[in-house]
């Protein structure tokens, strides 16, 4: 068995870490992870045929040489190998969670660090068990800030992974109805997410808290030993400092610095406002000078269906199908709502992992649809059902599957229309793109 240490001048040798036989990077250190339906250990020689250094393996029995590397146990190496190559590294770790926008977040304090520092922020949406040691040994020492996201689906989850990464810094974007299901309940949500800031409380660590959001304000309040808590809000009507404020969040958000400065971005609605401002306040306490975090927030374009308008023909697009929960869908609605336009469709689709919630929660969206201004209401997918009960028929238009929305979709083509398209990653519901104009 190799050691850690041992294992970690190996590392050093390398040009970087893969879990995946099919995209192996030359010279790279292959984990041969397991899975329900797979086990990596029998690819341990095909990773260094294509490329691999080495390959860390804990099959006991086979046929060991100088390039592969046995171990207890290939996941716990992964992350205690991460965790050690962490403790190398005197930069800050900003982690962060939260129910809703974390990856968008993410982007956006990657967006304004990078105009000072040389960054590395979580890619894509690496931010589990797995994904948060790859980032970390993804960091080399030219970096000097990392940004780590951070998900969670239930209770434990984010334990783990601040024991990984071991952060210097936190924020949680927000506390809503996400993963209900693993949770256990929103107050399961709020302790799970609050693991982040028992760790920073733990510490001695510094925290950023917007007191306008009152659960993350709460638990900030309700932990002694953070080394600093950075308030501030979005609120204008608070005693705390306002970092920016907010003009317009329709259909994009525009909003002016302390100084007048007036910036037109490429995000739309409160809820992304309350990100944008985040990263702003992270860069200034970071010496990003205020005008240049602006700037970079207001630059930033959102992709991967996140948040997205899209031009389809005499159609305007608003895609936000990367995912859905309750809370997230009814801001995603209400904003939706109050946006100008002639002709407004919505396309929703079931928002999964709520647990015995699903059906009152489908129901409760069926209720705030009732309340709102739209021309055209398409549900998609079992869990919809619920909502549709509370809707009226003439209204709403329902879909077992998403290939019957299709269908409907080819045989009455939209024209002119402002059409909001979301569901849980499930759903897929980007596919309904190539009918929308």
């Amino acid at each position: 068995m190799i050691s850690l240490i041992e294992l970690y001048q190996k590392y050093k040798e390398c040009s970087g870490v893969s879990t995946d036989t099919r995209k192996i990077p030359s010279g790279a250190m292959f984990f041969a992870l397991k899975g329900p339906n797979f086990d990596a250990n029998s690819f341990a020689m095909q990773a260094i045929e294509k490329g691999a250094k080495y390959a860390v393996v804990d099959d006991k029995n086979l046929d060991i040489n100088e390039n592969l590397l046995l171990v207890d146990d290939v996941l716990n190496t992964l992350q205690n190998l991460a965790n050690y190559h962490a403790q190398q590294l005197d930069i800050p770790f900003i982690g962060l969670t939260g129910s809703n926008g974390k990856t968008t977040t993410k982007e956006l304090i990657n967006s304004v660090l990078s105009k000072k520092y040389k960054t590395y922020a979580t890619q894509g949406n690496l931010n589990n068990h797995i994904g948060v040691p790859l980032t970390v040994l993804a960091i080399d020492k030219s970096v000097q800030m990392a940004i780590i996201e951070m998900g969670a689906n239930k209770q434990g989850d984010i334990k783990e992974l601040v024991e990984i990464c071991e952060p210097t810094h936190g924020f949680i974007t927000n506390i809503g109805k996400a993963h209900l299901e693993g949770f256990g309940g929103l107050e399961g949500v709020r302790k799970g997410k609050g693991e982040l800031f028992d760790w920073l409380s733990n510490n001695n660590q510094t925290v950023f808290v917007n007191v306008a959001s009152t659960p993350t304000y709460e638990m900030a309040q309700e932990r002694t030993g953070f080394k600093e808590i950075i308030t501030y809000t979005t609120d204008s009507n608070r005693r705390f400092q306002t970092v920016v404020t907010m003009l317009e969040e329709s259909p994009f958000v525009i909003f002016t610095d302390p100084e007048g400065g007036y910036y037109t971005s490429h995000l739309t609605g409160m809820y992304n406002f309350q990100n944008m401002v985040a990263a702003i306040r992270i860069g200034q306490y970071f010496g990003v000078d205020t005008k240049t975090a602006c700037q970079a927030v207001a630059d930033y374009q959102p992709n991967n269906n996140r948040s997205q308008f899209i031009e389809k023909g005499s159609n305007m697009v608003f895609m936000d199908a990367y995912n859905a929960n309750p809370s997230s869908m009814s801001a995603a609605i209400s904003y939706f709502n109050d946006l100008k336009a002639n002709k407004k469709m919505v396309i929703l689709g079931d928002m999964f992992e709520l647990g015995e919630d699903a059906e009152m929660e489908h129901k409760a969206l069926g209720k705030l649809l009732v309340e709102c201004n739209f021309d055209k209401i398409l549900l998609v997918g079992t869990l919809m059902e619920s909502a549709v009960k509370a809707l009226p028929m003439m209204k709403v238009l329902y879909f077992p599957d998403k290939f019957g929305l299709h269908t409907w979709l080819q045989d009455y083509p939209q024209t002119d229309t402002h059409i909001l398209v979301k569901g849980s990653r499930g759903m897929g519901l980007e596919s309904v793109l190539p009918f929308l104009g």
